[in-house]
């Protein structure tokens, strides 16, 4: 029989490209199940799964409350933060108080990030500006400050921006659980055969990359937008790590409560349910 191509989308940034390394490279075997990867940023994987486009697709978990009729979390290649995460920047200092009815640059709205950002403070005006923008846009005064993802949380202070909060500091002091901010997510239309298969296939690949992490960080160089190896290697251990190769059961509360809290403050529409393809 030939092939079967699965489609795996997710973003084109250090910390992924190194998860995905091994299968990328074909350093694990696949069976007859040939991967397809698609890049793009996360924001646009948000929207794409919406209509269920790829089969395996890096999502956001405030996303996950709109695409949960279709997808399923698989068990690993979750992005958590262990007291960091997103952060809020700005050109002049600011204290987190007065973000109130400030103009704020977001890198979507179906981020995690704004997510949090909204809990933290619900008050404000925001324009959507691609991830990688945002500096140029707080810089230029096009907004009062600024919604920070990525590497951007290690490199903003060379720009001369200031850090206003720190919405995984925020979370710890909340809830005191790890913040989580993406995940891989699988359609449940595959069957559970397939979807089994397929996890079994991701996790092998994050192991790889972590027992293997000087190779595959040296792969995942060439995704890290002219970052310092060192700051590369400081933010892809960041998001890869134990916590990416299985949710915990304190994981899993923490995906649950951001939900739950994003429903009681009228955020998210429904409540929520997570499901994880087993």
């Amino acid at each position: 029989m030939p092939a079967m191509e699965i489609t795996v989308a997710h973003s084109p940034d250090s910390d992924d490209a190194f998860m995905f390394y091994a299968l990328a490279t074909n350093k694990i075997k696949t069976g007859d199940i040939r991967f397809r990867h698609v890049l793009s940023d996360i924001e646009t994987l948000n929207k794409k799964a919406l209509k269920g486009e790829y089969e395996v697709t890096a999502i956001s978990f405030h996303a996950y409350a709109y695409l949960n009729e279709k997808y399923a979390l698989l068990n690993s290649g979750a992005s958590m933060g262990d007291r960091y995460g997103p952060l809020v920047v700005s050109e002049l200092p600011m204290k987190a108080s007065e973000l109130k009815g400030k103009m704020i640059a977001v890198p979507g709205t179906m981020t995690t990030a704004f997510l949090l950002l909204r809990l933290l403070e619900p008050d404000f005006s925001h324009i959507v500006v691609p991830f990688d923008r945002i500096f140029e846009t707080v810089a230029r005064r096009k907004s009062n400050a600024g919604l920070i993802i990525h590497e951007g949380q290690l490199t903003f202070s060379s720009l001369g921006l200031h850090k206003v909060i720190d919405l995984g500091e925020w979370w710890h002091k909340e809830t005191q659980l790890p913040l989580p901010l993406g995940g891989n997510a699988i359609r449940k239309d595959l069957g559970s055969n397939l979807i089994a298969q397929i996890s079994a296939i991701l996790r092998k690949s994050i192991e790889y990359a972590l027992g293997h992490r000087e190779e595959a960080l040296n792969y995942a160089m060439q995704f890290a937008r002219n970052m310092e190896a060192e700051v590369a290697d400081k933010f892809v251990g960041m998001y890869v790590n134990d916590r990416t190769l299985a949710y915990g059961e304190t994981e899993r509360k923490a995906v649950q409560l951001l939900l739950d809290m994003g429903h009681a403050k009228k955020i998210i529409e429904r409540p929520v349910k997570i499901e994880f393809a087993e």
